[in-house]
């Protein structure tokens, strides 16, 4: 008997390992929550006059991401996010997707709630989706999550959940609800400020969750995206700051701070903390016109600038193996499908070919990144829609066709686009407006002197995060290799899907945005 007792025991452990349930309880709940139009300058610890404090105590006790990127818009940064590739992959390289385009997010990607439900997780959804809406099958519970609550569009009221959309087709505008529970309207909740009541629903999703299943919920927060408007409140503490603009503005992330929290303070409240990982993102960089602030970063939301895809990013858990440190790790947003189906303990198979990486070792343990590269984007049909102070500095239509020295490149220099690699960043175009904005409350009025832009432009980034000291005539050979890294990527590039408003876009009876196809 005393020899047989060995091979009971191996008997029992290849059950255990071998048994569902004890593996569904080993898998993490994982929380992403991504804020919108969230400045660099804007949390905290980088030292704002804004306080987070629970931005700040969450990212200090896990892994704050100091070279992290985004997309320098709205639906690029989600596209990315749910599909682990790069937009030029989907053919969204340009804009975002406009309330009345007939077209959403292709439906042969498989998007990151479809891989988690595949690999076990109640998979749940609040807040914004701008993924495109224009059908039923675009529709958040059509592409893998067994819960929606939040608006389809891209911005609305933050209290009646309004939006008000100008469609071009018709040469009329529209306005209408843009709330849904599920795909059905959401018309109970006028008067609601939407920071709160999207923290709410996802409060309310952890609490009624049972733990012996894996969680993944995704929260994409209205805020701190314009209009500006927040409760009196949470301005109160901020009137020593003179614009009002970044007052309110001020005020809308003190509430965003609130509402972090109360996810969180939700999450251990359940009983779900000491086995999740809490992922907080930024979908692009601040926008100066709505109160925004990345100093010292130059350039703002919509532009290849730092300050328009640096972004504020965290990983707050108890499994780190490593917490409390910075990371300095070059890290993409469409990093987060694999690493968060790697955590999941699913597969990455049946997508199509990934630009992301996994990055939880590099996030968890402090090794050192997989990702070399990051291409920030090539657009061809780049127009910045935004007014930017001292236009002049514009490239001229003259510049832009010269190409300078590099007009027999491999790659057109005129198209609006970059690219990172190891230290160096390469822009060629024009890269959006190019102003380093003053520190909010200081007195500089006017934006900093500099010298006239280039077709194409050369960074250290990591001596010269500021993009102040342009070294293209220094580094010729490195020109050269990143353009035509640039070339390579355009080869391979979907065309662009940009399709005109559909004049058929119209709230209709339901008086609600929503799928008109």
């Amino acid at each position: 008997m005393a020899g047989a007792l060995p091979v009971c025991s191996l008997l029992i452990a290849a059950f255990i390992v071998a048994s569902p349930s004890v593996s569904a309880v080993q898998q993490p709940h994982i929380v992403v929550i991504l804020a919108d139009d969230f400045g660099w300058y804007d949390v905290g610890y980088h030292g704002s006059e804004i306080k987070t404090p629970n931005l700040d105590k969450l990212s200090a006790g896990g892994v704050r991401l100091e070279n992290y990127y985004v997309q320098p818009l709205c639906t690029p940064s989600r596209n990315q996010l749910m599909t682990g590739r790069y937009q030029i992959h989907t053919g969204m390289q340009h804009q975002i997707i406009w309330p009345c385009q007939p077209y959403c997010v292709p439906l042969d990607e498989k998007l990151l709630p479809q891989l988690m439900e595949e690999a076990g997780y109640a998979t749940h959804m609040v807040g914004k989706w701008h993924l495109g809406m224009y059908k039923k099958d675009c529709l958040p519970t059509r592409r893998g999550f067994h819960t929606f609550f939040g608006y389809l569009t891209g911005s609305e009221d933050y209290y009646s959940h309004v939006r008000c959309i100008r469609n071009a087709a018709l040469n009329l505008s529209r306005c209408a609800l843009d709330l849904r529970d599920g795909e059905e309207v959401a018309s109970g909740y006028k008067g609601e400020y939407s920071t709160e009541l999207l923290s709410q629903k996802a409060a309310d999703i952890i609490a009624a969750h049972n733990p012996a299943k894996p969680l993944f919920l995704y929260v994409a927060l209205q805020a701190v995206h314009e209009p500006l408007q927040v409760p009196a409140p949470y301005v109160d503490p901020y009137s020593f700051i003179r614009d009002p603009h970044r007052r309110t503005y001020a005020g809308m992330v003190s509430a965003m701070d609130q509402a972090v929290g109360n996810i969180s303070l939700a999450l251990q409240q359940a009983g779900l903390w000491d086995n999740s990982v809490l992922v907080f993102s930024t979908d692009n960089g601040g926008q100066t016109l709505a109160g925004g602030s990345n100093w010292p970063l130059r350039g703002r939301k919509w532009s290849l600038w730092e300050g328009g895809v640096r972004g504020v990013g965290f990983v707050s858990s108890p499994l780190l193996k490593q917490p409390g440190t910075v990371s300095h790790e070059l890290i993409h947003i469409s990093d987060w499908l694999p690493t968060l189906v790697g955590l999941a303990g699913g597969s990455t198979n049946a997508t199509k070919p990934l630009d992301g990486f996994n990055v939880w070792n590099t996030i968890s343990k402090g090794f050192a990144s997989p990702r070399l590269e990051l291409l920030h984007n090539i657009d061809p049909l780049y127009i910045d829609i935004a007014p930017c102070p001292g236009k002049d500095r514009q490239l001229t239509l003259a510049q832009v066709v010269s190409g300078g020295s590099w007009s027999n490149s491999s790659f057109n220099v005129s198209i609006h686009a970059a690219i990172r690699s190891s230290n160096w960043k390469l822009l060629t175009g024009y890269p959006g407006c190019d102003v380093w904005f003053p520190r909010p409350g200081r007195s500089e009025s006017s934006p900093l002197r500099v010298e006239p832009l280039k077709p194409v432009m050369l960074f250290d980034i990591e001596k010269d995060p500021e993009e102040k000291n342009e070294v293209s005539a220094h580094f010729p050979k490195v020109v050269e290799y990143l353009l035509n890294r640039l070339h390579k990527h355009q080869q391979h590039a979907a065309p662009i899907n940009f399709p005109d408003d559909d004049p058929r876009c119209d709230p209709g009876p339901t008086g609600a945005w929503g799928p008109w196809a």
